[in-house]
């Protein structure tokens, strides 16, 4: 009988890890590799990249990490851009805040970049994306989030040579590491056990 109740528990954590789908998850992990030919139009840049945005849409906040070298130019700006008429291809407007990342190296062909933004506040996006976007910082964020799980978002860098962008990538849903209230289920379920078997003796060890 113990091992019936253990197998459940065990099938409900196994259950959680695969069944939980994208839309309950509370962390969403977006990475991109950016180089110039991703641009639009494409160049001929050395430069090269990477990045990885992380959204919590319980907390709000969206972490931008980004790591580049090897550009032509020197940095001017960098921001995320959404959303594209199609995944993974075309132009598309600065959603985030303009001129650029607070806090990002300007002036170098080299460098990183971490801080991590409050979704909730107007001062994270371009005002004319708040504008466009229903009018407030939660509607803002929420076509943002959309954009992004579409593939419709990217990342870029600019620079003095190619103002447009030196180098980009579009951002990728890559990883969901919270699942879903499934796996919490499944967590009290087992937490739980110690009580069943109290009450019922022939699960005891």
């Amino acid at each position: 009988m113990k091992m019936k109740w253990m197998a459940f528990g065990g099938a409900l954590l196994a259950a959680a890890a695969v069944q939980a789908p994208v839309a309950q998850a509370t962390v969403l992990i977006f990475t991109a590799s950016l180089d110039g030919p991703s641009e639009s139009p494409p160049n001929g840049s050395p430069g090269t990249g990477t990045t990885t945005v992380t959204i919590n849409d319980v907390a709000n906040t969206m972490r931008v990490q980004i790591d580049f070298s090897g550009l032509l130019g020197q940095t001017t700006a960098s921001h995320i851009h959404c959303c594209t008429a199609l995944p993974g291809t075309g132009p598309a407007g600065v959603a985030t805040q303009t001129p650029t990342f607070v806090g990002f190296p300007l002036g170098v062909t080299s460098g990183t970049y971490d801080h991590t933004f409050d979704l909730t506040l107007a001062s994270t996006y371009r005002p004319g994306f708040i504008t466009d976007n229903g009018g407030t910082p939660a509607s803002a964020e929420e076509v943002l989030i959309a954009g992004l799980e579409a593939g419709k978002a990217y990342l870029n860098v600019h620079s003095n040579i190619f103002t447009g962008g030196e180098i980009r990538g579009f951002l990728q849903l890559t990883g969901v590491p919270e699942p879903s209230s499934l796996l919490l289920l499944a967590g009290a379920f087992l937490g739980m056990l110690p009580l069943v078997r109290r009450r019922n003796p022939d699960l005891r060890t």
